[in-house]
Order: C-alpha cells, then structure tokens, then sequence
C-alpha cells in the first residue's frame, strides 16, 4: 500500500544532479527514513547523471513510500539509448571504473530490488529500499533441573590446594593435590608451576600462566600434567595474597574441570531482580533481563542503556563502555554515566603497550584501590574513583570492547562481581558488535554521499577564495567546530592563514586574532592527521595573563576588557587539535586544520573522512591556483595587446566598443587601433584575423604594431598593407589570414574631415548623412595574408559636419538567431535611426541592437568603431 509520493522534474544541466540528490534527501528525511537516506541519495545521485548527462534530456524523478520500503523511480525521454544490461544468465555492466554502468552496480549492491522499464517515450530505472528489520532477539531458556540432571560426582569431591610463591614456584601442595596428580609434595615444591600447568593458547588472549599468577582473582580452565604424562583438565580458581612474612603469593584451588560448579562462581542477574526472574518464568531472556524492554534501537542508546544499567546492577557511582578499533590497538570511549561524558567521548587509550596502556582489557581485572595502582584506568584519572571492575566483551574469541564499573569508595568489587558483569557483557556483546557494524555502514554510507556532494561543490569553481570558503564550510560542524586553512604559495614561503571559520560567528574573530599570533603549523607531506598543541597552549596562556592581569596580579595596568573574551577563545580551542596536509601534484599547497571545544576528541571515522576530503579540496584549490595564475598571465598578454587610451581628435568624435568571445578573454582575433602618425594627421584601423583565442590575438598584435610602425615612416595604405600582408605571409604555418579596413584621417579647418581608406577583404564601411541616408563608404578589396602580389588602393571619403563613419567586424554583422542573421542590411537600418547622435551613441546603439538580436551570448569577436564630425552648435 502507498503511503505517501513525491516528485519532481529536472532540467538536462549539471546542476540538476546536486538538486535531485537534496530532493529525496529532504523528502526521505520528512517521512523519517533516516536509516535509508545515504543509501537512496547516492543511487539517485548516479541514475539522474545518467538521465541529464548522458541521455541528455529532463529527469522525472519519483520517490513512493509504502508499508516496506521505499521506491525511487527516475524517468528520461530518451528510450533509445539502452541501460547497459546483458541477460546471458546474469547482468553485465562492464568494468566499475568505466563511466557507462556504474548506477547499475550501485543498484545491483544497494537496492533490495530494481529494474528498467521502457515505453513509447520514456526509459524508467527504479529501485526499492526496504526498511531495516528491527531484531527480536534470541531467547535462552534457563529451567530449574530436576536432581537425575544434575551432574554426577564422584563420592569424594578432591580440591587441590597449591601455594606459589612471587618467583612462580610451589611453595605447597595439599594430599588431595597428591591424589589428583599423583606427585608428592616433595616431588614439586620448589619447582615452577609452569613446569606442570599446559596453558591453553587462545588465540587473540595474550595472557599466561604466568600472567594469571599475578592478577588479584583469577578464574578458568587449563591443564596439569600428572605423575604418568598424561594431562588432567581441571578448573582452577585463583586468590593473590601476603603471606606472613609479607611476600606476595598465589593460592590455587584445583577441581577436576568437570566439578566446576564447585570453584565456580554463580552467574546471577542484576541485584533484585531475582524474584522477577522467578515470576517471568524459565523462557526470560538474559539481555533484555540486563538491556531491559524495548531495547535501544541505535548503537549510542545501546551503548548508554548499557553502562546505565551496569552502574545499577553493581551499586556504582560511574560506568563506562569502551569499544575496540579494529585492529584492536585502542579502545575508545563510546558511553559513560557518573563521569564528565562530553570530556571523554571519543577519547582513545592504548591496549597492550605505551604510557597509559589499558592493560586489562583482555580479561576481567578487579581493582580494590585505583590509588595505589595510578594510572591503571586512564579514563578514571583524576574523577575520584577508587574502585573499579572492567570486563571485555568478545565476539567469537576477538575483542570488541570493554565495560566498567567504578566507586568512589575503595574495596567495592570483587571477583564475583567482575563474574556477574561478565555475564551481562556476553549477553550483550553481539548486539553491541551489530550495532556498531551497523553504524560504520551507515557512515561509510554517509560518507560516499558527502564526497560525492563535497566533489561537486568544488569540481563547481576556480577561484580560490570561494575554494578556501567551501572547504571550511564543508567541514564545519559536520567534522569539527571551527577550521582555519593555510596556503603555501611555494616551497621557499611560510605557511598563510588564508581562511579561519567557528560554528559559532561571534568566535570567528577572537580564533582568527590567536592563530595569526602563533607559528603555523610545520609542513609535513605525509599524509594523515596529526596532532597540534599550538592553539591550545596560546589560548590557555593569554587567558592566563588576562585573569592575572585582572586581578591585578601581574601588569598594574587592567585590561580594557575581563578575561571573558580570552575565557571564550580558550574554550573553543580546548579540545583536540588536527592537521591534515593539503598535497596536490607531489607538493604541500596548504594544510587544514580541525578543532574541537574544551576536551573533545575526534572520532577515527571522521578523521578518515577529512582526509579524504583534503585530498580533493588540495587538488580543487591547486586547480583554482593554476587557472588563476594562468588567467593573469593570459590577461596581461592580452592586455599588452590592446593599444592605449584613445587620442584626441580634434574636429572629431572617436569612440570604440570592444568585446572578445571567451571566458577570461580581453583579446581575440578582433583588433581596432586610433594612433597619431604626423602633425594634424591620424591613422585607424579595424580588422579581424581568422579564429578566435591566443592564437589569433598573437596575429592581432602583429597587425598592430606593424600598422603604426609602416605609417610613421612615411607609406601610404596601399604600402602599409601590402608590407603586413609579406609579413603575415611569413609567419609560415602560424600564419592567419586577415580582413583589415585601414585609414588615415585629416581633420580640416572648414569642420570637415578627409580619409583615405583601404578595405582589404572587410566589411564596408558605413557612412551615415544628415539626412538620414547610410552608403557604402569604399569598395571591396582581396584580404590579407592569403597571395603573395597584392594590387591594393585608397580611396578618399569627406566627411561633412554632423555625418557619421561607421566600421564594425563581422562579429556584429554575422549574429545570428536560429536562421535569421543581422546583416549588412540590418546594420543599415539601426544605423539609419542614429541621426544626430554622437560618435558614443552611435556605437552604444549598435551594440545594443547586436545584444537583443539573439538570446545567447555572442559567440564571436566584435569591434565598433564610430568617428563623427560634430556640427558647429554640437562644439
């Protein structure tokens, strides 16, 4: 049954992948689908880009909710193009690193079912996610056993009693240890224990007979081997004392491994719960005895459920919960009541080896007085607890965690409570190991959605502030509390605060304001986060200074200002402090650094995934770097090829309008030039060099400088023209054929002017009267740059007060929309309703005209140039 539907159509742009993903993302999270979010945005995320990218029309895309899952549907209009899909008794979808397929191996690994249809004018691709089974739970019965059930015994019952001394060697040994073993007293003492015990060797337990010897209580099975080689399994229970003479000692109790019950101890449930498990009868469950009902459905309710309840069970003031990395190194701590949680959530301790090892994690260990033993729980340092018991929770034999107890008093627990947590920590161990496979899934899951979106947001620009914003932001709060970003522009420069960002703005400038007082952080190119004490040192420092200074302790001047501002900076940076190398094309660029408030700790997850995405946002703010820098050099080149201001005229209006095709272009093949060349007399010159980009604006700046340099020394336009096109000619290959209009001007005393003019293969020349009537003002001519012998001349134009020379490129005359193109017909007309204009309005009116003619921008050079004799009233 469908119980709720949403959708919505994207256009066939980029920008619609993004839109869609935040579409189901949003719509998913309102039905609150949470646990399903990652994996449906991820899916869609690949199946529009499909739709919009590769068959290139609209995508419909359709979420439906129903009693068990969730159905997506997206649709495009091109059903032609075929899902790459291969039957032949299973699915093809071509290598995983081909771009063709891929939202198909998503679907085959993620969706619970999925499938393409076709009709007439559509291609739909779907896939369902189910919702998650919540588990029941397994259910242990535990009957009363009738007496023929109990296990039989022999008529004497015979615990062997073995004393070892602190060097390892029986110091006694009881008759019925005799009769059990079948050595006499004298036979053994003096001798090692080791020397008869056959440890078992479990793997992943690195604890040994010898080890065992020197714990407090301990309780388990091994062997011992007898008087006639063979070796007796047996049950032994150990109990560290002093003996009289002070020296340490282990007594041994040995049973024969199946009298157990006899050293064992009772496994028995919380305290006072003993009734109501009566009451509930044989079929109770021991977790949801310990775990109560309903249990938590998410690992941190779980994990805080958990320690809430061993607390309780124990009569303790703290309890905590630790769960192991996976290669079990460290434990970090995921749950705590009676302790400063948000101090040590996250925090990590080392297992087996370095200065504050959790030595015990591997066994349950029973601590009677924490003072004299400092340091053997890391976690309770300085917290005021003085005993404490701690058990592992194990998964078929491989450590998962570990959960303790601890009370302020000292001598609370004992082995038998270390016996009953243990058993309430194998009850819930599996379920605490689920929960967490459970969570590191959704995580990766969530994690591919955030660099699949992270990627986008920075594939999306080149300019390196925006760059340096986006990957702050990205990071905070999602991975830290604040970041700051440092650029390093070469490898001779120090590193540069570039960009600072707190989830708090009021932060943002007091962090600032520390940072740019402290040396950033040492370059190091390895990658992988790295711990920095800078920002803390200096922080707790200044709020030093300033409380003393406060409080007149130090400099007799007081501070404008209390020590609440230092206070709040100290705070924001008191926690845990990473770098992480920004390393783009084998050279450090930058470096990222994260920050957490007072004593928080990273997770490892969230580390890996700010790795991951440093990686990328090195190489996007490299990439930003590269075109910026090649955008300058580019723009400067471009620059030195445009001529300088405009001259002035006297007698007459000059005005040019220039615009080159192309993102980041001053200068195409579309070139002007007004220059004086003698007294009294100007040259000018518009032309337009086959193509567009750097190397047509390399032509352009050839024409350019050649123009002035012939008409300065003398030639006349056919001269001038007929020397660049040898030139031109002998650029070789690189040479671009060339339109060029070329003219010189005479300003005359009466107000008119004379040109001559040279129109070598460009459009014509317009000349506007005052009456409103436009002609041709020269006649066409071969262009340049195409045959070696050129025949060219001048002709002579007067230009009467208040008549108009137009001279455009073939950019303005050539725009098109759809089949329709301006024309040289089309230029007539505009330029017929610019009578009595000035030179500037004139041309502002044809590039207006040009503009409106199309929707798209346009996709060639354009040059204007307008000259205008004013008529006496205009000067």
């Amino acid at each position: 049954m469908i119980t709720a539907r949403a959708a919505a159509t994207f256009e066939p742009v980029g920008r619609s992948v993004a839109a869609a993903r935040t579409f189901v993302r949003d719509t998913l999270q309102g039905w609150g689908l949470t646990d399903i979010v990652d994996d449906a945005v991820v899916l869609t995320s690949e199946l529009v880009t499909n739709a919009v990218v590769h068959a290139g029309t609209t995508a419909d895309v359709i979420c439906i909710r129903a009693d068990t899952g969730v159905r997506v549907e997206v649709s495009d209009r091109y059903p032609e193009r075929e899902v790459p899909v291969q039957s032949n008794g299973g699915h093809h979808f071509g290598h995983p690193d081909r771009e063709g397929g891929r939202g198909l191996l998503l679907c085959a690994a993620l969706a619970t079912r999925w499938g393409v249809e076709y009709t007439a004018t559509h291609k739909h691709v779907w896939f369902q996610l189910d919702f998650p089974d919540r588990p029941a739970g397994t259910r242990a019965a535990g009957p009363a056993l009738p007496s023929s059930a109990l296990p039989v015994a022999e008529s004497r019952v015979r615990v062997g009693v073995v004393q070892v001394d602190s060097t390892g060697l029986i110091s006694a040994w009881n008759d019925d240890a005799q009769e059990l073993f079948g050595y006499h007293p004298e036979q053994v003492i003096g001798k090692p224990l080791t020397d008869l015990a056959a440890w078992p060797h479990t793997p992943g337990t690195g604890t040994g007979v010898a080890e065992a010897l020197l714990l407090s209580r301990w309780e388990g099975s091994y062997g011992i081997r007898g008087a006639d080689g063979r070796v007796s399994p047996v049950y032994a229970s150990h109990l560290r004392i002093r003996d009289a003479e002070g020296e340490p000692s282990t007594v041994c109790l040995l049973v024969r491994d199946r009298e157990r019950a006899v050293l064992q101890s009772p496994m028995r449930g919380a305290a006072g719960d003993t009734a109501d498990t009566v009451e509930r009868g044989p079929a109770t469950d021991a977790f949801e005895v310990f775990i109560g009902s309903p249990a938590p459905d998410d690992l941190d309710g779980l994990l805080q459920r958990t320690v809430e309840r061993a607390r309780d069970m124990l009569d303790g003031d703290a309890a905590y919960l630790l769960l192991a990395t996976d290669d079990e190194t460290e434990l970090e701590v995921r749950a705590s009541t009676g302790l400063p949680s948000a101090r040590q959530r996250f925090a990590r301790v080392p297992v087996e080896a370095g200065t504050g090892r959790y030595g015990s994690a591997r066994m349950p260990a029973v601590h009677e007085d924490l003072s004299a033993v400092p340091g053997a729980v890391p976690l309770l340092v300085n917290t005021g607890m003085r005993s404490v018991v701690t058990v592992p929770l194990k998964v078929e034999g491989r450590l998962t965690g570990s959960l303790g107890v601890a009370a302020e008093a000292p001598g609370r627990y004992s082995n038998e409570e270390a016996l009953r947590l243990q058993f309430a920590a194998d009850r819930i161990a599996l379920a605490v190991e689920r929960a967490r496979l459970t969570e590191l899934e959704r995580l990766r899951r969530g994690s591919l959605s955030f660099l699949v979106e992270a990627s986008d947001l920075l594939a999306g620009t080149l300019d390196r502030d925006q760059t340096l914003a986006l990957m702050a932001q990205m990071t905070v709060p999602t991975l830290a509390s604040w970041c700051a970003v440092y650029t390093v522009a070469d490898q001779a420069s120090e590193p540069e605060l570039s960009y600072v960002l707190h989830e708090d703005e009021d932060r943002i400038d007091g962090l600032k304001a520390l940072l740019m007082k402290i040396d950033p952080p040492e370059q190091v190119p390895t990658g992988g986060a790295r711990g920095w004490s800078g920002p803390y040192d200096a922080a707790h420092a200044a709020a030093l200074r300033t409380s003393l200074r406060s409080l007149s302790l130090g400099d007799s001047a007081r501070p404008s200002s209390g020590p609440g501002a230092s206070l709040a900076t100290a705070s924001a940076v008191g926690g845990e402090t990473v770098v992480l190398p920004l390393v783009a094309r084998n050279r450090v660029i930058g470096m990222l650094v994260l920050g957490k408030p007072t004593d928080e700790h990273f997770r490892q997850e969230n580390l890996e995934l700010a790795e991951d995405l440093s990686r990328r946002a090195a190489l996007a703010l490299d990439n930003a770097r590269l075109y910026s820098e090649r955008t300058a050099i580019s723009q400067s080149l471009q620059r030195s090829l445009l001529p300088p201001e405009l001259p002035e005229v006297a007698g007459v209006e000059v005005e040019v309008i220039y615009r080159a095709a192309g993102e980041g272009n001053e200068v195409g093949g579309d070139f002007y030039d007004v220059f004086p060349i003698r007294d009294g007399a100007y040259g000018f010159a518009i032309g337009d060099v086959c193509g567009t980009g750097p190397e047509a604006a390399a032509v352009t700046g050839l024409a350019r400088h050649a123009l002035r340099l012939l008409a300065r020394e003398g030639f006349g336009g056919p001269a001038v023209l007929e020397r660049l096109n040898a030139a031109i000619l002998d650029e070789g290959a690189r040479s671009r054929f060339l339109t060029l209009l070329y003219g010189e001007l005479w300003p005359q005393h009466d107000g008119s002017a004379v040109l001559k003019v040279v129109c070598a293969g460009h459009p014509l020349p317009l000349r506007l009267r005052q009456d409103g009537s436009v002609e041709a003002a020269a006649e066409p001519q071969p262009l340049l740059g195409v045959m070696d012998d050129l025949e060219l001349y001048e002709q002579t134009v007067t230009l009467d007060p208040g008549d108009v020379l137009l001279c455009v490129t073939d950019g303005v005359t050539e725009r098109r929309e759809g089949t329709r193109m301006l024309g040289d017909d089309g230029l007539i007309d505009v330029l017929t309703s610019c009578t009595g204009l000035t030179a500037g309005a004139v041309a502002s009116r044809v590039l207006r005209a040009v503009e409106r003619f199309a929707a798209d921008p346009p996709s060639d050079d354009m040059a204007i140039l307008a000259m205008r004799v004013p008529e006496p009233a205009d000067s």
